[in-house]
């Protein structure tokens, strides 16, 4: 296998959960995020909860470097013209080489495909240096939204494509 996108089958799902919580297992420990204070955190997804969404028509993708997976995203639609992307990762050893933004651009291709004309995304809001990333590719910041049962503030960005 050549390094680069694949779409994900439901037999690499286990492998998909492992990279998703050990890349998000930065983001918990920057910002203080537990299994105790959010236990619905993506670092702390299952693979049962990739399994709904893969059942659910999620698009998963996998970034491949030497056979194994080493980053991840989803896209789920919202409506005819709204995607949302989910879980975009890349574990923290393969990072700032520009897999995420690969990552990004094939979810936007495969929007435009399907006749989609916007894609979603929720952060951290108080992770900066995301925001910023996000913002540096297009998405534009769209509001802010407090959940009780979340330590953290969500960020809303979309990006028009």
């Amino acid at each position: 296998m050549k390094n680069g996108i694949y779409i994900i089958g439901e037999e690499q799902l286990e492998s998909c959960a492992g990279v998703i919580r050990k890349s998000f297992a930065t983001v918990a420990h920057e910002f203080g995020v537990t299994e105790e204070n959010c236990p619905g955190h993506t670092s702390f997804i299952d693979v049962e909860r990739l399994r709904l969404q893969f059942k659910r028509g999620y698009l998963m993708y996998g970034y491949f470097s030497e056979g194994e997976i080493v980053g991840y995203i989803s896209l789920n639609k919202n409506s005819d013209t709204s995607f949302e992307i989910k879980n975009l990762c890349i574990l923290p050893e393969y990072r700032h080489k520009g897999y995420g933004k690969e990552l990004l651009n094939i979810c936007k291709s495969k929007v435009k495909e399907l006749g989609g004309r916007k894609i979603t995304i929720g952060i951290i809001e108080e992770n900066i240096k995301l925001r910023e990333w996000y913002t540096a590719y297009g998405f534009i910041h769209t509001g802010t939204k407090k959940f009780e049962q979340l330590p953290f503030t969500v960020g809303f960005m979309e990006l028009y494509v």
